[in-house]
């Protein structure tokens, strides 16, 4: 039932693509199916965290502007936190890479966390998988500003990158247990600021 989809993903249709993580998403008919016939894959899968306003989505849009400039293409899957109120989300991380929107290099995605914890979407895993199909470079994944015990990403990914701002604590802070221990890379961001 999948295969011809499968097939248009390999190809490059994003439409078909965006349909099939929507698919999945929702847990639409047959997506356990589709979760099955989904090859392995090796894509790199870069994750990219830390706290609000660290600058992760300015990180990631200067990612995706350094891989595409040495001709690769990059999937990004942007996690936005859902209201506890109202369970609603603004998906606005994907404003921040506004450039890229008709890059044929570049797909990007919003998902929403509704309500799952880890600063990630509940379906995470199998919409990478998805992606992986897709003849992709790289997949990025952006999760939503998270604390310091929010560390899934790092089970993800094969690269994590920890974004901090000088401001983040003394060294009692760096050194508790939790987002500092999963980082492969720091970045600091905001180092212009006084202090």
């Amino acid at each position: 039932m999948w295969q011809q989809q499968l097939d248009e993903i390999k190809a490059g249709n994003t439409k078909t693509l965006a349909r099939c993580i929507s698919c999945i998403e929702n847990e639409g008919k047959g997506y356990e199916e589709l979760l099955q016939q989904l090859p392995a894959s090796s894509t790199p899968v870069i994750g990219v965290t830390g706290p609000p306003g660290a600058g992760k989505s300015t990180l990631v849009d200067a990612l995706i502007g350094l891989l595409v400039k040495e001709g690769k293409s990059v999937a990004v899957l942007c996690v936005d936190p859902s209201s506890p109120f109202n369970l609603g989300a603004l998906l606005g991380d994907r404003i921040r890479m506004s450039e890229w929107y008709n890059n044929p290099k570049v797909f990007i995605r919003s998902l929403a966390t509704r309500g799952s914890l880890g600063g990630l979407h509940p379906k995470i895993i199998e919409i990478s998988d998805l992606l992986k199909t897709a003849a992709f470079d790289y997949i990025i994944i952006e999760t939503v500003g998270v604390g310091q015990s929010e560390i899934e990403i790092a089970g993800l990914a094969d690269v994590t990158v920890v974004t901090v701002v000088p401001e983040a604590g003394d060294e009692v802070q760096m050194m508790k247990a939790g987002l500092m221990e999963i980082a492969d890379i720091f970045v600091v961001n905001k180092a212009d600021r006084l202090g």
